[in-house]
């Protein structure tokens, strides 16, 4: 507030000092307004780019939304993304937002935080580490009597870095006076007799190696930064052992597999380093589910890989020897010669199609924009699925009832529009190919309206092999055919276990150890993922 005139000093040196503060504040206060100018300016900038930026995340997240869960007519104008791409993508934006919160937040340290969200909590085993900090004691408070009337308690995930230890095993030899002999303890069993490795060692590099992706290149360069020398050559010698001693397992799981009503097959290139040649050919890894839970079955899920050198029929013959029921495939001829020599040998083996595998051949033709047809096909196929969702599950005369009710009449149409247009374009176009895909395999794709254990495309065991295309791409190529061998055999308990939604670093662990110790073959079901109890 300016004083009155009466208030200020007589005095001239007064008067100039109480003038010169006074513009000093003047200053002040002008300097202050020009950087809350400039903050706010700068607030305004941030907020811009940042507002800007979530508009850019928000339509993104609302096309993949839009093209996940919405109509299914509103899935045809994008690209194709599967669960992972999806996840990586949400995972992106995720991070875009908290960037853009915590620049928000620096640039005003005032801004008020987000509420905390409500925690589910951590699981029961996990170690807790309990620390207490208690309040300093205020003055006037020395000596008093303190009563503890509440608390503040906060949990924080933390880590400690996974490092190697080494076990000593000591056993004492013993004689006793008096008396002839020597006593001592046997060695404990291992895998590895008179090796390195304990059993959790195999299985972490196992594990690492066919279920992550991580060659083992790559875990020798992790090792090392623990002071730990573990070369490729000797960790690939450990896995060859392993993939030998799970031989049995992954048989069985095979055999239990051709066990099921329905079995699903499917196959993918492996690349494989050709002996001798230092060049890399083309061998196959060829991969056999069993999944009953869509039809309301009890059987654990389970899958099954083989390496093989060959895409030849007889590979799939051979795997599939002693097979009667339904076989879900694509259209690969393979299963197609398969099922006419079961049917030579008074076997039966009946063919289901998959529709995804035909459908994807007309997408092809309505992304591009190049037939009509194309796309009123993809359109009325997306009904199917729909009607698929609404039964999954269920039992499988409900699932076959509501398919005669809702699906048989919009395949019936499908075939009819195909069986129209099919004379009125060339016969060389690729419409015209889809076409004559669909029709020429008319009784596999309509298998599942009747049958309510079929499934209406063959996306279970495509799951199943889906993990193996990503270790493929991570290790370039098998070694060997031993590789190849051994890569099929581990990868086939491994995502047994993470289709039973088991730990397959504790079941691998336990696993080995009791094949050391001798587990009796006549018991073999009970090492299987799904019945691992830790």
């Amino acid at each position: 507030m300016s004083p009155t005139v009466a208030e200020l000093p007589d005095d001239v040196d007064a008067l100039k000092a109480m003038v010169l503060a006074m513009a000093g504040q003047a200053a002040c206060l002008e300097a202050r307004n020009r950087d809350l100018e400039a903050q706010a300016h700068h607030l305004e900038l941030v907020n811009k780019a940042a507002d800007e930026r979530i508009a850019a995340l928000t339509a993104i997240v609302k096309m993949l939304e839009r093209a996940r869960y919405g109509r299914r007519s509103e899935r045809l104008d994008g690209a194709v993304l599967d669960d992972d791409q999806y996840a990586f993508v949400l995972d992106e934006i995720e991070t875009g937002l908290a960037a853009i919160q915590a620049e928000l937040q620096a640039a005003d340290p005032e801004r008020p935080k987000r509420a905390p969200r409500p925690r589910k909590g951590f699981a029961p085993h996990l170690e807790r580490i309990e620390r207490v900090i208690e309040p300093e004691i205020p003055p006037g408070c020395e000596g008093l009597e303190k009563v503890l009337i509440g608390e503040d308690v906060s949990e924080r995930l933390d880590v400690t870095a996974a490092k190697f230890r080494v076990i000593v095993t000591r056993r004492p030899k013993y004689a006793f006076r008096g008396h002839d002999g020597v006593i001592q303890a046997p060695a404990p069993a291992h895998l590895v007799e008179s090796g390195l490795p304990s059993e959790a060692l195999l299985a972490q590099i196992a594990v690492s190696k066919y279920a992550d992706g991580l060659p083992l290149y790559r875990q020798e360069a992790i090792y090392a930064r623990d002071q730990v020398e573990l070369s490729r050559s000797l960790m690939a010698q450990w896995m060859g052992k392993v993939g030998f001693e799970l031989t049995p397992l992954a048989d069985y799981v095979l055999e239990r597999i051709k066990q099921g009503e329905r079995v699903f097959a499917d196959e993918t290139s492996l690349p494989t380093l050709a002996p001798g040649t230092g060049k890399v050919r083309k061998a196959w890894l060829w991969a056999y589910a069993r999944d009953d839970r869509p039809f309301g079955g009890t059987s654990p899920p389970m899958v099954a890989y083989r390496f093989e050198d060959s895409r030849g029929g007889e590979c799939v013959s051979r795997h599939m020897r002693g097979f009667t029921g339904i076989l879900q495939v694509d259209g690969y001829s393979a299963y197609t010669q398969l099922a006419k020599a079961k049917a030579g040998a008074n076997e039966t083996i009946a063919l289901a199609g998959c529709w995804a595998h035909l459908r994807r051949r007309f997408y092809e033709l309505h992304i591009n924009g190049s037939s009509r047809i194309a796309t009123q096909t993809v359109t009325t196929m997306a009904e199917l699925w729909s009607i698929e969702e609404a039964v999954r599950c269920q039992s499988a005369a409900a699932r076959a009832t509501a398919r005669q009710d809702r699906s048989a009449v919009i395949v019936a149409e499908l075939f009819r529009l195909w069986e129209t247009q099919l004379p009125r374009i060339s016969g060389k176009s690729k419409l015209a190919e889809a076409i004559r895909y669909a029709t020429s395999r008319r009784t596999a794709l309509e298998r599942f309206l009747d049958d309510g254990r079929i499934e209406i495309d063959s996306n279970i065991v495509e799951r199943a092999i889906r993990p193996q295309t990503i270790v493929r791409k991570n290790a370039i190529f098998a070694g060997s055919d031993g590789g190849g061998r051994t890569w099929a055999t581990i990868a086939t308990l491994l995502q047994t276990c993470r289709m039973n939604d088991v730990d397959p670093l504790a079941w691998l662990t336990q696993t080995l150890e009791r094949i050391a110790n001798r587990w009796p073959i006549s018991q073999i079901d009970q090492l299987m993922p799904w019945n691992f109890k830790n």
